[in-house]
Formats: C-alpha cells, sequence, structure tokens
C-alpha cells in the first residue's frame, strides 16, 4: 500500500504529456518569434505560463506542501521565490540602492509560507507585478549586448538567466505536483 497518488493526465494523444498539444496554451500554432530578443521573451513568458500551470487547479494546502524534510521547497515557495529573484535582477540592472526583499532575509521565500489562500493570492499578485516591473526595465534597453547596473550584465546575459531560473524551478514544479496529486509533466 503507498499513500502516493497515481499518475494522471489531461493528454489523450501523448499520455506522458500534461495536455494534448491542440489544448496546450503555450503552443501559439504560427511561426516562431523573429529575432533574438523575441526569441528569449518567448522561452521566458512560455516558462513562466509553464509554472502557473504546475499550480493550477490546487488549493492552498496543496500550494504550500513541502517536498521532502528536511526541504522547504514547495509550489507556493517556488511562486514567492520567483517573485522575490525578479526584483533581485532589477537591482542588477540599476545603479540605485538595492529594493527591499518582499519576504525577508534568505529562504524567507520558502520558510514562510502558510497554507492560507489571501497569502497565495498575495504571492500570485507579487509574481505579476514584480515580472511586469522586470520587463519593463528591460524594454528600455532593447540592445541584447548593452552593459547595465553596477556589475555591467548584458541585457542577454539577464535575460538567458531568467529562463535558466524558470525552467530550473519548473523542473522542480514539475515533481512538487507529481507528489501532490500524481498529475505529470510536460
Amino acid at each position: 500500500m503507498t499513500d502516493r497518488p497515481a499518475r494522471w493526465t489531461r493528454a489523450s494523444i501523448y499520455p506522458d504529456m500534461w495536455a494534448d498539444p491542440a489544448d496546450d496554451p503555450r503552443n501559439s500554432g504560427g511561426p516562431s518569434p523573429d529575432g533574438e530578443l523575441a526569441t528569449l521573451q518567448d522561452f521566458l513568458t512560455n516558462y513562466r505560463m509553464t509554472l502557473r500551470m504546475k499550480c493550477e487547479g490546487l488549493d492552498a494546502e496543496q500550494l504550500a506542501r513541502r517536498s521532502v524534510p528536511p526541504s522547504t521547497m514547495s509550489l507556493f515557495g517556488l511562486l514567492r521565490h520567483l517573485a522575490e529573484v525578479e526584483r533581485d535582477w532589477r537591482n542588477w540592472i540599476n545603479d540605485d540602492d538595492p529594493l527591499p526583499k518582499l519576504y525577508g532575509e534568505r529562504d524567507a521565500d520558502f520558510d514562510g509560507v502558510v497554507a492560507e489562500q489571501a497569502e497565495v493570492d498575495a504571492a500570485y499578485a507579487d509574481l505579476a507585478r514584480e515580472q511586469a516591473a522586470t520587463d519593463a526595465a528591460l524594454a528600455e534597453h532593447p540592445d541584447l549586448g548593452e552593459p547595465l547596473g553596477r556589475e555591467g550584465i548584458a541585457v542577454r546575459e539577464l535575460m538567458v538567466h531568467r529562463i535558466e531560473e524558470y525552467a530550473r524551478h519548473c523542473g522542480h514544479a514539475d515533481l512538487l505536483r507529481e507528489c501532490i496529486d500524481g498529475r505529470v509533466g510536460q
């Protein structure tokens, strides 16, 4: 006897996928973006959407459920962490004093998670706000080779790092979601 949920999927064509390709909101069906910046933005958009898909349909308790001890990782914590990271990236691209942390010191984004719907709603709002603010700040710098901030980080490097951060955490989200209700990743 096991308490592990059975694997499941909504897909009917490819049973190892999250959804059928025609039902996947990440599949535009149109041509690929034209140009390097548009391609990077498309990848970032799709990974952001993937994270939201991994969280959809879960209640506050499920979102706050920790992976395995001693880890404090949860889907809710990932939402908060990525909001924190978006804010931190803005610190990299300007010369002003750093913006304060959203949730407190190191690992507070994960450690401070509580299974309350109002907190979940606030985390989604924080993430959307921080993503929009970082997107707006970078939109002022369309030259991918332009160095930004005190460290002179190129826009291209920042964009690739953002994609990498979301991609890595979408992998975590795959495993977390499968542990919660058996839904497989894609």
